[in-house]
């Protein structure tokens, strides 16, 4: 109880402080997770009579926790970060570096920022956050600023072989409430900062 009592307070919190409730989240409870290594996926007691649709972020208190993937009236399943067909495209606040955040198969405490450009100029600590839409041609359902996580280490000298890990800042293995960002492309930035 003092746990679900946190996580509803923290995610009170994160909407105060970082201008997510423009987005319209739509609190959600935890009901059923997977068990899959390769499928990492949450059902929630929320679906298309509350406004949720296909695709829409999820976060809780902490930061993204991953998106919709199938809806009906009364409940959701989403596809968490961990998932082995999550994606999303990511910036490394600190360094202005863009990139994709992709799952570690078998291993929800970790995350790859992958597809960097100048790797070598993001560095353990940095903050991870959504990237937003880039491209008119290909719209972002992710808010840009959204925390995902924070680099925890890197490995490898060379600009193409280094290997980013993330940290995600939500811990996926222990959720009892979310949020579903019901109005997603709003013209807002949320804030990168907790």
């Amino acid at each position: 109880m003092e746990n679900e009592n946190n996580e509803l307070r923290d995610l009170v919190d994160y909407g105060r402080g970082s201008g997510i409730d423009a987005y319209d989240p739509v609190t959600a409870r935890v009901y059923s997770r997977s068990n899959s290594s390769w499928y990492s996926t949450i059902e929630i007691n929320k679906g298309s009579s509350d406004g949720v649709e296909v695709n829409q972020p999820v976060i809780n208190g902490k930061g993204l926790v991953g998106k919709v993937k199938t809806v009906s009236d009364g409940n959701a399943v989403v596809m968490l970060l961990s998932d082995s067909e999550f994606g999303v495209s990511a910036l490394a606040a600190q360094a202005n570096q863009p990139g994709s955040i992709l799952p570690v198969a078998g291993s929800p405490d970790d995350l790859l920022l992958d597809l960097v450009p100048n790797a070598k100029e993001v560095r353990r600590g940095d903050r991870i956050v959504t990237a937003g839409t880039v491209s008119d041609r290909l719209p972002s359902p992710f808010p840009e600023g959204i925390l995902i996580g924070t680099v925890k280490r890197v490995e490898g000298e060379g600009e193409l072989d280094r290997t980013i890990h993330v940290a995600p800042a939500a811990d996926l293995r222990s959720l009892d409430f979310v949020q579903v960002l019901t109005k997603p492309t709003s013209d807002l930035r949320a804030s990168t900062t907790p």
